[in-house]
């Protein structure tokens, strides 16, 4: 079976030009709609189904930098082990504590604006962070780079976290 990057044609690689990977979907789309199957077997139907299925799937992985990077990991083998490997470099882990700390901080005195400051921060970490998975992705690190995406998803939900909170 072909994996998400064969079935829209496009390199394997994490740095993609959206405009490309949005119209392979739409083609492939195209190539499975339902309606064109109105006159189809059941059979013919349900196989046109599973690949609208499938591409979506593709699509939404491939789309979202943080899915594509972790599936080109997996693609190679390295599991990202989100659930048992919760190791993080000291120096991230020092971090964290201080974002941790501010984010108490400006909850427990309902500084809105220490808020809106600590995620501005966390999404430039994040962009930082995301910067860094490219060039380790494009030197096929992938070991490495499922460490730099597991830090990734630390900031991902500490933002979401935030936003949380700000609602």
């Amino acid at each position: 079976m072909q994996n998400h990057f064969e079935l829209f044609q496009l390199p394997q690689q994490f740095l993609l030009d959206m405009g490309e990977l949005d119209r392979a979907y739409h083609e492939v789309q195209n190539q499975v709609h339902p309606d064109k199957f109105v006159q189809a077997s059941e059979a013919e139907k349900r196989v046109a189904m599973q690949w609208a299925t499938r591409a979506n799937e593709a699509y939404q992985t491939l789309k979202k930098p943080l899915k594509r990077a972790t599936y080109l990991c997996e693609l190679h083998g390295v599991d990202l082990q989100t659930e048992s490997n919760t190791s993080m470099p000291a120096s991230f882990l020092m971090q964290q504590m201080e974002w941790r700390e501010a984010f108490d901080d400006a909850r427990h005195t309902n500084d809105l604006q220490s808020l809106i400051a600590l995620e501005k921060e966390l999404h430039q970490a994040l962009k930082s962070q995301l910067s860094l998975v490219a060039s380790t992705l494009s030197e096929s690190d992938y070991i490495t780079a499922a460490q730099q995406i597991r830090t990734c998803m630390f900031l991902e939900k500490f933002i979401a976290d935030i936003a949380a909170l700000e609602e």
